[in-house]
């Protein structure tokens, strides 16, 4: 699987089905479950690390769970999350530490936001490295935003979305994540950019869809530092394990709903 077949998958009409792997092994069952593309993503600072957010996730972190994932997939597009901190500040340490992640065996290279890093999408574009730009709710900035809030839901903010994804398309990026927009706002972007975008929390119109494989599995229940019954699950989640009988059946109900278009269903959406 690589960019342009992708692609021709979204312009057919095709779902893209797109899920998280940190390791070898799930990456290995993903492959055989027919899953599009894995996301490795800084998401591990929570579902693996047992942190509260994914704020301390490091390059070193994120490298060296691309190369268990690339060991696991040699067939499937493998996406890779850029740290915080390791973008933002300077083009060049961008495309080195975007370099790294490629050698480590990602075909993709994901980052958070708009505006100012339209540019950086540009800088990598140009030098021959995918980019996936996500927006919406963009979890490095969870402090700025106040929390794991909807995005997009005034006129301002969805008018600012929609720019942004806009100019992130005119950069030449791969693909758009939307995360936590509502539907309408997704659809929306989706029918206007030529970039194929794919959602979590952002409805069934996008180009395709991700989810993290805890959530998929129904095992993710919050920090190490908090009670399991604490614990309430997003929205957007599903959990496809409780009406299977393994593990590798859950990823291939998920991967069927998505390709089928039922789910998202509505109550996953905003």
């Amino acid at each position: 699987m690589n960019l342009a077949q992708l692609h021709e998958m979204a312009a057919a009409g095709e779902k893209i089905v797109m899920l998280t792997s940190y390791d070898s092994t799930f990456a290995k069952l993903s492959e055989e479950a027919g899953v599009d593309i894995l996301l490795v993503g800084d998401s591990l600072g929570m579902v693996l690390q047992g942190a509260e957010n994914t704020l301390n996730v490091s390059m070193h972190h994120m490298t060296y769970h691309t190369k268990s994932v690339s060991a696991g997939a040699l067939n499937t597009f493998i996406m890779a999350d850029m740290s915080l901190g390791s973008y933002e500040h300077d083009n060049e340490a961008a495309y080195k530490n975007a370099e790294w992640l490629i050698k480590s065996g990602a075909h993709m290279v994901k980052f958070e936001g708009g505006g100012s890093k339209v540019k950086t999408a540009r800088y990598l574009v140009e030098r021959g490295i995918p980019v996936c730009a996500h927006l919406g709710f963009t979890p490095q900035s969870v402090n700025q935003l106040g929390g794991y809030k909807i995005q997009g839901k005034t006129d301002e903010s969805a008018a600012q979305i929609m720019q942004d994804a806009i100019a992130m398309s005119e950069a030449g990026v791969g693909f758009i994540l939307l995360e936590m927009v509502p539907a309408a706002l997704a659809k929306k972007i989706t029918e206007t950019i030529k970039t194929p975008t794919i959602g979590i929390g952002a409805g069934v119109d996008c180009s395709g869809q991700v989810l993290v494989v805890q959530d998929l599995l129904g095992i993710y229940t919050g920090p190490a530092s908090k009670k399991p019954s604490e614990f309430k699950s997003p929205r957007f989640v599903r959990n496809f394990l409780k009406d299977t009988n393994s593990v590798q059946s859950a990823v291939e109900a998920y991967v069927k709903a998505v390709k089928d278009k039922t789910f998202p269903a509505l109550e996953h959406s905003y």
